[in-house]
C-alpha cells in the first residue's frame, strides 16, 4: 500500500477502533501528535508501535517539538529552551551558541526518535521582526545570517540523531502581526524585501541538506494572488523552481483559520495539492479530516511518494540507552546552563 498525502491526528492516548480503520485508509499518509496524545515517554512509544504496525510503508509520525512555547512532549522529556534563548547567546558568543544549537537539534530529535516519532517539525526559519507575536522567540534572531548559522547547526545536530529536518514557515511568517490561525495575514512586501531578508534562510539550508519544508498560510499580494501554501508560484516556480528544493513540501494545518479563504476543507486540500505540496495536514477536527481523506481516495504522486520515504525516522534508540549516553549527559547539562548563564564557565570541547 502506498503512503498517501494527508497527515491526520488521533484523540487521545491510544487508538479507537474507528481511528485504526481511518489510519488504514490508502489516503493517509501521517499522523500528527499533540499534547493530548501525550501521558509518558513508555506510552507514547507504545502508541507509535501500534502506529507503525498498522501497515507498509509504515505511516509518517510527527510532533511539533520546538521547545519554549511549543514543546508537545513535558513530562520525562528534556525542557528544550526557546530557539529565541539561543539567538541571545549568539549576540554574546556565537561560537559557543553555535555548539549549544548543534547539542539543542540533536537532543530534540533523539529524544523525539525514542519515543517512536519519526519528526518534529523544526527548525523554525522564519525571522524575529518584532511583528509577529505567534513566532517571536520561537525564532532563532531577527537577522538571516544569524538565523541561518544557528539553523545550520541545529539542523547538524537533528541529522546526526537520524532525523529529518523542516524548515518553516515557508517563505516567513515573521513579517506580519496576525496570527494565522486565527485569520490570513498579508505581508505586502516586495519580493526582493523577500529575498534580501525572510528568504535567505531557506535558500541556504536548502543548499545543505535541508530535507522538507512546511508553507505560510501568508498572503504575499505583491507576489501572488494565493497564500504561499496554495500559491504554484511559492512552491513550484519559487521553491522548487529558483531556489532548487526536492524535498517534502508540507501545508500547514488547514483546519487553521489562515486557510479558510480556499473553502471546505477537501477544497483547501486540493489547492495546497495541485500548489505543490505533497502532504497536507488536517488538525483537530476529525470529521473533516475524514471527509478530506475520502474526497483524496484516488489522488497519487509517485513523486511525492519518494520524497515521503526519505522523512522516516533512522533509528529508534531505547530510552535508557539514550540517557545512558556520554552525548546526552553532555547535551542536557550544557542547555541547562543555557537558562543559567552557566555556559560563560564552561568547556564545551
Amino acid at each position: 500500500m502506498s503512503i498517501g498525502p494527508v497527515m491526520v491526528d488521533v484523540q487521545g492516548l491510544e487508538l479507537t477502533a474507528e481511528e485504526r480503520e481511518l489510519l488504514q485508509h490508502p489516503a493517509v499518509g501521517g499522523v500528527i501528535m499533540f499534547s493530548r496524545n501525550y501521558d509518558s515517554p513508555e506510552q507514547m512509544r507504545a502508541l507509535t508501535q501500534a502506529i507503525h504496525g498498522l501497515r507498509q510503508p509504515p505511516l509518517l509520525i510527527a510532533v511539533d517539538q520546538e521547545g519554549g512555547r511549543v514543546q508537545r512532549f513535558r513530562d520525562g522529556f528534556f525542557r528544550l529552551p526557546p530557539l529565541g534563548r539561543l539567538g541571545e547567546l549568539y549576540r554574546e558568543n556565537p561560537g559557543m551558541a553555535l555548539q549549544l544549537a548543534q547539542e539543542a537539534g540533536w537532543l530534540m530529535a533523539s529524544e523525539v526518535l525514542s519515543a517512536g516519532v519519526d519528526l518534529s517539525f523544526a527548525p523554525v526559519l522564519d525571522l524575529d521582526l518584532g511583528v509577529s507575536a505567534v513566532i517571536g522567540d520561537r525564532a532563532f534572531h531577527r537577522h538571516p545570517e544569524a538565523v541561518t548559522e544557528l539553523a545550520l547547526a541545529y539542523q547538524r545536530g537533528m541529522h546526526e540523531a537520524g532525523m529529518a529536518s523542516v524548515g518553516k514557515h515557508f517563505p516567513g511568517h515573521g513579517g506580519v502581526a496576525v496570527d494565522s490561525h486565527q485569520t490570513l495575514p498579508e505581508d505586502v512586501r516586495a519580493l526582493v524585501d523577500l529575498e534580501l531578508k525572510d528568504l535567505i534562510p531557506f535558500e541556504r539550508l536548502i543548499h545543505n541538506g535541508l530535507n522538507g519544508i512546511m508553507a505560510a498560510h501568508v498572503l504575499y499580494p505583491q507576489i501572488d494572488a494565493q497564500p504561499a501554501g496554495f500559491s504554484a508560484r511559492w512552491l513550484t516556480g519559487i521553491l522548487r523552481g529558483r531556489l532548487g528544493f526536492q524535498g517534502m513540501i508540507f501545508s500547514d494545518d488547514l483546519s487553521m483559520g489562515g486557510a479558510s479563504w480556499a473553502g471546505d476543507h477537501s477544497e483547501r486540500a486540493y489547492a495546497a495539492l495541485r500548489a505543490g505540496c505533497d502532504m497536507v495536514l488536517v488538525c483537530n477536527q476529525p470529521e473533516h479530516a475524514a471527509r478530506v481523506v475520502e474526497s483524496l481516495v484516488e489522488y497519487s504522486d509517485p513523486a511525492a511518494h519518494l520524497r515521503l520515504a526519505r522523512m522516516h525516522g533512522k533509528g529508534f534508540p531505547s530510552r535508557s540507552d539514550l540517557q545512558a549516553s556520554r552525548r546526552w549527559r553532555r547535551a542536557t547539562a550544557l542547555l541547562e546552563s543555557c537558562e543559567s548563564e552557566r555556559w560563560l564557565d564552561m568547556d564545551l570541547e
